[in-house]
């Protein structure tokens, strides 16, 4: 398990971190069930631009979730997609905040394809400190608490050991801004990165990127522009919990709020950071 960053979450006992933990897994697997129901029925979409797209069952699942969160949690601060996204304005506090992504992979949920999730995770004094990342599909639960470790439906997870860059599994996404600069930057960064990795992954959720890179299924992973701190704030805390690394793609630091997010497994990270420079 990681070394616990320095944050609030040091103020709650692991008594109190067991119960966000708890709580936040009843909620996932609330709207899990919706998300499940809604998989196998027809889909009434709309678009949030070009590409993006939000269902139904997108909205239906952040209402169970903040429902459920606020009801447990009413003095908490929350930052969802549906609704921080659609108003523009969301500020990350000390406070402890719920930051939910009620349906990750909307676009792989409308198209019937089961790499689909819940991503809750819970800020203390800015530090993501619980996170819980859910796909219903499949069945598949990935949990972290600062401090406590990562788990994958129960059982204790780690990172890859893998050490050669050219033998790791890299994955990352397309976005859905489709002007020609960006598609030009994002694609010639892929073809530079592709000769150094064994191969690439590209599977519509960051969520489920990162619980990836936590339990050593991938070794490498980044995005740049993705939605908000909704699609990371649960990942970040399995992945570290794990074992693994999260940081900017530059090579600095992790920001939550920054829409740019690399994660891989401990040994990786430096060789990593060069080559993402490299294909600038």
């Amino acid at each position: 398990m990681a070394e616990p960053e320095s944050g609030m979450g040091e103020n709650y006992d692991a008594s109190a971190l067991a119960g966000f933990l708890a709580v936040a897994v009843e909620a996932a697997k609330g709207a899990g069930e919706i998300i499940r129901k809604g998989f196998y029925q027809t889909k009434h979409v709309e678009h949030k631009g070009q590409v993006d797209l939000v269902t139904e069952t997108d909205k239906a699942c952040e209402e169970l979730i903040f429902n459920y969160l606020k009801k447990h949690y009413p003095c908490h601060k929350f930052i969802g997609e549906e609704t921080s996204a659609a108003l523009g304005v969301f500020e990350l506090t000390d406070e402890p905040t719920w930051i939910v992504d009620p349906l990750d992979g909307t676009t792989n949920f409308v198209h019937g394809f089961p790499f689909v999730c819940v991503s809750i995770g819970l800020t203390i004094g800015k530090v993501p400190t619980v996170g819980v990342v859910y796909n219903p599909i499949i069945e598949e639960l990935f949990t972290g608490v600062l401090g406590q470790g990562a788990f994958f439906n129960g059982n204790p997870i780690k990172a890859s050991s893998q050490n050669e860059l050219i033998k790791a599994l890299l994955v990352t996404e397309v976005g859905t801004k489709r002007d020609k600069e960006t598609v030009n930057d994002t694609t010639n960064k892929i073809n530079k990165l592709l000769y150094k990795v064994r191969s690439l992954r590209m599977c519509g959720s960051l969520a489920l990127n990162f619980c990836g890179i936590a339990c050593g299924r991938l070794d490498l992973c980044y995005e740049i522009g993705f939605g908000g701190p909704w699609d990371v704030a649960a990942g970040a805390v399995i992945v570290r919990e794990a074992g693994g690394h999260v940081f900017d793609p530059s090579g600095g630091d992790f920001d939550l709020m920054s829409q740019r997010a690399a994660a891989s497994n401990s040994h990786l990270k430096d060789a990593f950071i060069r080559e993402l420079n490299k294909s600038e």
